[in-house]
This record gives C-alpha cells, sequence and structure tokens, in this order.
C-alpha cells in the first residue's frame, strides 16, 4: 500500500515520464480507431470469401461496436477498484491477441467472436482513457493533452480508409487485422511502467449493474438497429422496449449509491450533466452527417467512390489541426464561450451542405467540409476537458467513462435516425439529415451557453 501511494502524483506525472505515457495512449487509442475505420472498408471483401450476405457481414462492425458500448462504463467503474492502468493494460493485451484471432479466422462465425472479443479489449482501452489522461498532464495543461488526444484520433479516421486500400491492394484481408499486433506491442512495452496509478476504491465491483447495463445498451442498440433496418418493427420495437425497462431498474438500483456503475451522483451537477448533453447532441450531429454525405456525393452529386474518399478527408483532417489549438485555447479561456463558437462554425457548415448547389466543384464541397471539422474540433476538446474536470478526481473513471458513452450514445442516435430519414425520404433523405444536424448543432451550442449560467451562479455568495 505504501508503494503504490508512493507513485501517486496529484497533478500530472513529471517530464519525461509523462511523455512516454501520452505516447502509450496515443498508440493504443490510434490502433483502435484505425481498426474500426479498415474493417468497414474491407467488409465486402471479406463477405465475399466467406459466401456471407451484407446483412450478415455487418455484424463484424456490429459486434464490435455493441462490445465497446456494453462494457464502457463497468471497465471505468473496475478501474477505480484495481486501477486504471491494470485496465488499460489488459484491454491493449486482449485486443492485440484477438487481432490475431482475426487474421487466422477461417469462417464468419470465427471472425465475428473475435471481432466481440477485439470490442471487449478496446473498451478497456477506451473506459479509462480519459482518467489516464487526466492524471497524465497538470492541470494548467489538461486542454491541451486532450487537444493532442483528439489530434490522434481524427488523424487515424483520416488515413484509416487509406491505409486499408492500399493493405487490400497488395495482400488480403486478413492483413488489416494483423497491423494491430506490432502497434499493440509497442504499446504495451512503452505504457507497462510510464501510465499513472490512482488512488484506489474500497468499494467492491457490483456485477449485478454491471449485467443490467450490458444488457440494456444491448437490447436498445440492436432493438433500434432492427426497427429501422428491417420488416421485424414489432420485435425491434419490443426488444427497444425491454431496453428501457431494463435501464429503469438500473437508475433504481444506483440511486443513492455513493459511486454507482452509472455515474448518476455526476449527473447530479448541472455543469456535468450539461458538458454530457452538448457531447450527446453534437455527436449525433456529425454522425447524421458523415452518413448522409457519402450517399448524397454518389446518389445525388454523381461523384465517384474515389472522388467522394477525397471529399470526406478536409472534415477530419480539419479536426485535426483544430484540435490541439483549441485544447490550448482550452487551458486560457471560457469553455463554453469557446464550445459554443465552435459549434456555431460546425452548424453553419451543415448549412452551407445541405444548400450545396446542384453541380458543385471540389473545391465548393471542400471547404464546407473543412468549416464543419474546423468547428467540431474547436468545441470537442475544451468540452471534453470541462466534462473530466466537472467530476472529483477520484471519479475520473466515471467521467471517462460517461465521456465515451455520451460520444458512442450520440453516433447511435445520429446513424439510426438518418436511416429512418433515407427509408422515408429516399434520396432527399439526405439533405433532410444534413438540415436537422444543424439544428443539433445549433441546439448543442444554446446547451453550452447556458453553462455560463450555471458557472456564475455557482460562483454567487449564497
Amino acid at each position: 500500500m505504501t508503494t503504490a501511494r508512493a507513485e501517486l502524483h496529484p497533478d500530472g506525472l513529471p517530464s519525461p515520464r509523462r511523455w512516454w505515457a501520452a505516447l502509450a495512449v496515443w498508440l493504443s487509442i490510434s490502433m483502435t480507431v484505425l481498426d474500426s475505420s479498415i474493417a468497414n472498408v474491407a467488409l465486402p471483401t471479406i463477405a465475399r470469401q466467406f459466401g456471407a450476405a451484407p446483412s450478415e457481414s455487418i455484424w463484424i462492425v456490429n459486434a464490435y461496436q455493441l462490445a465497446i458500448v456494453t462494457t464502457l462504463l463497468p471497465l471505468a467503474s473496475l478501474g477505480e477498484i484495481v486501477g486504471y492502468r491494470l485496465v488499460y493494460r489488459a484491454g491493449i493485451v486482449l485486443f492485440t491477441c484477438a487481432s490475431l484471432v482475426c487474421a487466422f479466422s477461417h469462417s464468419m462465425g470465427m471472425l465475428t467472436l473475435a471481432r466481440t472479443v477485439q470490442g471487449l479489449g478496446a473498451g478497456g482501452v477506451m473506459s479509462v482513457n480519459g482518467a489516464l489522461v487526466r492524471h497524465i498532464y497538470p492541470h494548467r495543461q489538461l486542454g491541451q493533452g486532450i487537444g493532442l488526444n483528439a489530434m490522434v484520433v481524427s488523424a487515424a479516421s483520416a488515413i484509416g480508409p487509406t491505409i486499408a486500400a492500399g493493405i487490400l491492394a497488395i495482400g488480403p484481408w486478413q492483413w488489416l487485422f494483423g497491423i494491430n499486433i506490432p502497434i499493440g506491442l509497442a504499446s504495451v512495452a512503452v505504457g507497462w511502467l510510464s501510465l499513472p496509478e490512482n488512488e484506489l476504491s474500497p468499494r467492491r465491483f457490483d456485477w449485478l449493474s454491471a449485467a443490467l447495463n450490458a444488457l440494456m445498451f444491448g437490447l436498445v442498440i440492436n432493438g433500434v438497429d432492427v426497427l429501422s433496418r428491417t420488416q421485424a418493427r414489432l420485435a425491434g420495437a419490443l426488444e427497444t422496449l425491454g431496453g428501457i425497462v431494463v435501464g429503469a431498474l438500473l437508475v433504481l438500483r444506483e440511486l443513492g449509491r455513493p459511486r454507482p456503475l452509472v455515474p448518476l451522483d455526476l449527473l447530479r451537477n448541472p455543469m456535468f450533466a450539461l458538458s454530457v448533453a452538448t457531447s450527446t447532441a453534437s455527436f449525433s450531429a456529425q454522425m447524421l452527417a458523415f452518413v448522409a454525405l457519402p450517399f448524397r456525393f454518389e446518389n445525388v452529386l454523381h461523384f465517384s467512390q474515389v472522388e467522394t474518399g477525397l471529399l470526406l478527408t478536409p472534415w477530419p483532417a480539419a479536426v485535426g489541426l483544430m484540435a490541439p489549438v483549441a485544447g490550448w485555447l482550452a487551458d486560457r479561456m471560457s469553455t463554453p464561450i469557446l464550445c459554443a463558437l465552435g459549434l456555431a462554425v460546425f452548424c453553419g457548415g451543415l448549412a452551407a451542405l445541405a444548400l450545396t448547389p446542384a453541380a458543385p466543384s471540389a473545391f465548393d464541397i471542400g471547404w464546407r467540409m473543412a468549416m464543419c471539422g474546423t468547428g467540431f474540433g474547436l468545441f470537442q476538446s475544451p468540452n471534453n476537458r470541462m466534462m473530466l474536470t466537472s467530476a472529483p478526481r477520484e471519479r475520473a473513471g466515471a467521467a471517462g467513462g460517461m465521456l465515451g458513452t455520451a460520444r458512442l450514445t450520440g453516433q447511435t442516435c445520429g446513424a439510426v435516425l438518418i436511416a429512418i430519414l433515407l427509408h422515408f425520404f429516399g434520396d432527399a433523405g439526405e439533405e433532410v439529415g444534413l438540415w436537422i444536424a444543424a439544428v443539433f448543432a445549433a441546439a448543442a451550442a444554446a446547451v453550452s451557453l447556458s453553462r455560463t449560467a450555471v458557472r456564475v451562479a455557482e460562483a454567487a455568495p449564497v
């Protein structure tokens, strides 16, 4: 106990250990982001090799995402009990081993199972990533650290499809998963001793709440997917309703607990709750646009697949360039105003995309995409910083888990909504989706600004 306490650092790690720990985090998050994007590109190739229908092959992606969503909050809670870096190490090792199994999979079932295990490993990395960042950087540099993380994520997202296309051009799809192995081993080696320790919570892990959490997310996400993409609407509706009921039972169980698995204690803090709401709305807008734009570019504006890929690039590139700048600014100026400014630019970019002329040039689209990325990059790092710092340091794990949950919840809502719009409006659904995304971004900006009033009220003398 004495040794563990001696390794605690109350305000970030000393240099150079700080930068070794940051490098370990960058390697692991780039690996999980790359894997998500390159798997999407490989779906048609994998489906052809195994003779699987597209509806079956999509579970290569869905199983991975579902495993992450269902484990974020439980693993974040576990990190507070056994240590963030232990959960992180286990996640990286599990992800790397599962990548090896993916590369040697000889059936769709085996690959889907391996992808599920990969998702569990990615959940270990993502659940405590925010908490580790808070312990790695001193408070005065926390925004900068979050901005650098966002830059790494954006770069991995931008180059993922290109790397996948290059690998598939010279080798089999199995190489797409093999690329994770050296990155994973490097992350383990760099981070084994450099990642920070945290004060451990004496409470026991709540297995029942963890099971209810997994069941809730699993039923809701799969039920909404069935409801929006298939004809089995009654089954989808019942599954979604069942997930909502399980969620209500989970909330009732968690009420009154001092450190609940679902961080209801943090959500009672208006600043934290408003930051979560801002994040959820903005990521809904992002996903609405990300899904709508490829259809719009190819079906309405008649660009080729290669041209569409290039036209999508300015968005993540702009996020990557803006994120570290926004992180630096977040350490120096009002976060609610900075976020609202970014979301206003994001909203303007989405509206401009909806108003794209009938025969646009690449420049016409490029500056609009860059505008969206600039606005989103200006918002994301400061909002994440506020979410993490609105929670007590000993609850950094729960705050980090909620950060990831808000992002994935928003993205899921956006994906489901655009699927419904495409079903009912056909090709016009893309334009409707972009306008709805702009409304979501405007609403997120308004919510962000409301945090200034909360801050003033908290600072006022009683």
